[in-house]
């Protein structure tokens, strides 16, 4: 009899293990999903975005690629008058920063008031956000063509100490010449003279007012930052200045 032949039965294959953990295609839904979050969290903080946040941002940007940024100026608050009754009004609706700024303004305005009528000449004040700048002709404080400061440029300085003394302000000095250039031994050209002039005026206001040397500091512009067109005799004579910056002292400004 035939021997009966074994029949050998082959165990189907075994699939392979899953991928443990959670399936591929979940990773690229979450990236997506968490981009689209991050677009419309941008989209909401624009949305709520003040216009003058959005101009100081703008300003930022366009200084990071070397564009100067000009800030926006308040003339309403170099206008009021301490007297006037829509000064009290506004007072009373701004902030406590904003107030002190104010008190300033109104402040050099009335020591403005106060100068010699050939110290007035040139001078001038206005705020911004951060601080006010009180304005100087270079006439007024330094002899043609040299840092070397006049006798009445005191009154102008020793203002600014007083303001400095009484206000928890910083202070910056900015130079700033006109167009034409000048070549001297010791100015070669209105970089070094307005950097010079800056220097002074901010030597005699540490030394004089033992204002501390942190909270001050000076830079010339020469003719970068004119303040009117240079097509004019007048235009160049205003553009020859000193200008006092006095800011918070959390803004590092220049």
């Amino acid at each position: 009899m035939a021997k009966a032949e074994e029949v050998i039965r082959r165990k189907p294959p075994e699939d392979p293990p899953g991928d443990e953990g959670l399936p591929a295609w979940m990773a690229t839904f979450s990236d997506m999903v968490t981009l689209l979050l991050c677009f419309f969290v941008l989209l909401l903080s624009f949305a709520q975005q003040s216009e003058e946040k959005f101009r100081d941002a703008l300003g930022s940007l366009k200084g990071a690629f070397g564009v100067k940024e000009v800030r926006a100026v308040s003339d309403e608050m170099a206008q009021f008058n301490s007297s006037s009754e829509a000064t009290r009004e506004m007072a009373t609706s701004i902030s406590h920063d904003q107030r002190l700024l104010l008190s300033v303004v109104m402040r050099i305005k009335s020591m403005v008031e106060n100068m010699d009528v050939r110290l007035k000449e040139g001078a001038g004040v206005s705020a911004d956000r951060d601080g006010v700048v009180f304005s100087a002709s270079t006439a007024t404080l330094f002899k043609p063509g040299t840092a070397e400061l006049r006798p009445e440029a005191a009154p102008i300085l020793d203002s600014v100490i007083k303001i400095l003394k009484d206000y928890k302000l910083n202070l910056v000095v900015r130079g700033h010449t006109d167009d034409r250039p000048i070549h001297t031994a010791k100015y070669p050209s209105n970089w070094e003279l307005s950097a010079a002039r800056a220097a002074v005026a901010l030597d005699y206001i540490v030394n004089k007012g033992g204002i501390e040397i942190n909270r001050a500091k000076a830079v010339g512009y020469a003719d970068t930052r004119p303040e009117v067109p240079n097509d004019t005799e007048a235009g160049r004579l205003k553009n020859q200045r000193v200008e006092f910056y006095m800011h918070m002292p959390q803004r590092d400004a220049w």
